[in-house]
């Protein structure tokens, strides 16, 4: 981007995060081509939580559309709800997620946030997982943030079947195709 000055950098910030709130410090630093530090002022000065607050606040009006789990059971903030169609949620891969000497995200959060996806996009009281059939594309690290997408591909009766991809960035992490049962 073209170097600017405060102000029209902090507008043109606002409207940034307003279209992708879910963009860090360090991604907004480089797309402004700005130090982090200048980009967390100038979200002070603008009055924008930082990443965490702004995902937690999307999180929590969208917990009170499912209805097959208590927000508590969704693993990650669930970002995005669309029953029965759609649903997003971002885990941060922290180090109660990793093995201690690699430092590499254990097989099972994965799963469980693409398995809580898949239950509870859709709409229904009681939704159970009949079967998964799920591939590990690649190695998660400690610090790095997976956006976790499931998509209801068919819904007939009682029976759905969801897939659901995980990505760090660009990179696909996580494949798996759940068919899950409505009680």
């Amino acid at each position: 981007m073209a170097a600017r000055n405060k102000r029209q950098r902090q507008q043109e910030l606002t409207a940034l995060i307003d279209s992708e709130p879910f963009l860090t410090d360090e991604e907004l630093a480089d797309r402004f081509e700005v130090s982090v530090q200048t980009i967390r002022l100038d979200r002070l000065a603008l009055g924008i939580p930082e990443l965490r607050e702004r995902i937690k606040a999307v999180a929590e009006q969208n917990y009170s559309e499912v209805r097959s789990l208590e927000s508590s059971e969704v693993i990650g903030e669930l970002i995005e709800l669309d029953l029965n169609a759609l649903a997003i949620s971002i885990l941060e891969i922290g180090p109660e997620h990793v093995f201690t000497r690699t430092k590499i995200a254990r097989g099972h959060h994965l799963f469980a946030q693409a398995n809580s996806l898949a239950v509870g996009i859709i709409n229904a009281e009681t939704v159970l997982t009949g079967s998964a059939e799920v591939r590990y594309k690649r190695p998660v690290k400690l610090g790095e943030r997976l956006v976790c997408k499931a998509v209801v591909k068919d819904l007939r009766g009682e029976r759905a079947h969801v897939d659901v991809t995980t990505k760090v960035r660009d990179d696909i992490v996580f494949e798996g195709q759940f068919v899950v049962f409505k009680m």
